[in-house]
């Protein structure tokens, strides 16, 4: 499979790129396509739809390839992938069905192919991700490869994810992959190193968490991690936190989930995380970020490389914008790590939430976290 990524500021500048792209003989039948929110997605969708190519497509803030970070760009990765060889779909979810969603995916997955792959993206920050996945994993199996992240406005919380012909505000699109044509392999790394003793949950409520250690759960937070973490002039009753550091958040096996504190109930001294919490459920705060959580991220890399897959065609790194506000200019090593060592294409963006496994875990949702998959066509 040959692969290309190429980069523009308008549509007129990519239809330019895709026709440069093509013009040795190139032939494309995939394109995973990342446009900036103050774009119009729906012109940039007709340009590869012309070409009939497919198209895997999502809006966004913040997105990257190989050559670096391209905030107000378009950007898409090209694959010469076999069409039998894969599936686009989207779908609508609501949040009471996000389980029965996963469960309809995975469904159209297994039916597609005997051993599917599913690389994801959603436009509604708001619908239970943990749900949707466990949906997924529930019907397909624990042992699924499954990859990606949330995409949309990180200020609105607004997105939009489109194929060809389908489009949503609130759902999801998956690339089903056949993985008895197609090698994929990737792992959802953290790198943030835990501090403190355990906490506990003593009470929550969906994704609020009210009181830690039987005490105000933003009293406890604040102890920990410090003042100005939020704007106190403001006089919402629900104000967004100034923090990136998630709760570490343990398991019966594997690594810990990373759970970012997001908003903050003033009136309550609740906080909303993102990702799945239950009463009952211990955690340990986070350091600062240093070298070391990329470093983490760049050796996940490496040792798939020298174990596993030594060579592949493309590259999609899924990373949360948490990493981006905390890593700041660092975060481009982190890239360029993850670039440099398979030489390959590569195409990504700042998620509001990652999709899959960490190091001996299932297919989950994680926050914070780096999600990144490689893929070859055998």
């Amino acid at each position: 499979m040959k692969a290309k990524t190429i980069q523009a500021n308008t549509a007129e500048e990519i239809q330019f790129e895709l026709e440069k792209s093509m013009s040795d003989g190139f032939c494309p039948t995939l394109a995973i396509v990342i446009v900036p929110v103050n774009q119009d997605w729906k012109i940039v969708r007709k340009l590869l739809d012309d070409q009939k190519i497919s198209v895997f497509g999502v809006m966004n803030d913040t997105q990257f390839t190989d050559e670096g970070i391209q905030k107000n760009a378009i950007v898409m990765l090209l694959l010469d992938l076999n069409p039998t060889f894969f599936k686009v779909i989207v779908l609508d979810v609501e949040p009471e069905n996000a389980h029965s969603s996963g469960s309809q995916i995975a469904k159209v997955g297994l039916e597609s192919f005997d051993n599917p792959a599913f690389i994801l993206s959603a436009a509604h920050v708001e619908n239970p991700f943990e749900i949707f996945i466990d949906g997924i994993v529930s019907t397909a199996g624990a042992e699924i490869m499954l990859a990606g992240g949330v995409s949309g406005n990180f200020l609105t919380f607004e997105g939009t994810v489109f194929t060809n012909d389908q489009h949503t505000h609130k759902g999801m699109i998956s690339l089903i992959l056949d993985r008895d044509k197609v090698a994929v392999a990737g792992i959802a790394v953290s790198g943030w190193k835990p501090i403190g003793t355990e906490k506990k949950i003593t009470k929550c409520v969906g994704p609020w968490i009210h009181t830690i250690d039987n005490k105000p759960a933003f009293d406890v937070l604040l102890k920990y991690i410090g003042d100005d973490i939020y704007d106190d002039t403001s006089e919402a009753d629900i104000v967004r936190l100034n923090t990136n550091y998630p709760l570490q958040v343990n398991r019966q096996a594997g690594s810990p989930t990373m759970c970012p504190a997001l908003f903050l109930n003033t009136k309550e001294k609740s906080i909303l995380c993102g990702g799945a919490i239950a009463e009952g459920n211990t955690f340990r705060f986070s350091l600062p970020p240093d070298l070391d959580v990329i470093e983490t991220v760049v050796e996940s890399s490496g040792a798939v490389k020298d174990n596993e897959m030594p060579e592949i065609d493309a590259l999609l790194v899924f990373s949360c914008v948490g990493r981006l506000e905390s890593l700041g200019p660092m975060i481009n090593k982190e890239l360029e790590g993850l670039a440099e060592t398979w030489n390959k294409p590569m195409i990504g963006f700042f998620c509001m939430g990652e999709f899959g496994r960490v190091s001996g875990g299932i297919p989950e949702f994680h926050g914070t976290t780096c999600s990144w998959v490689v893929l070859k066509e055998k």
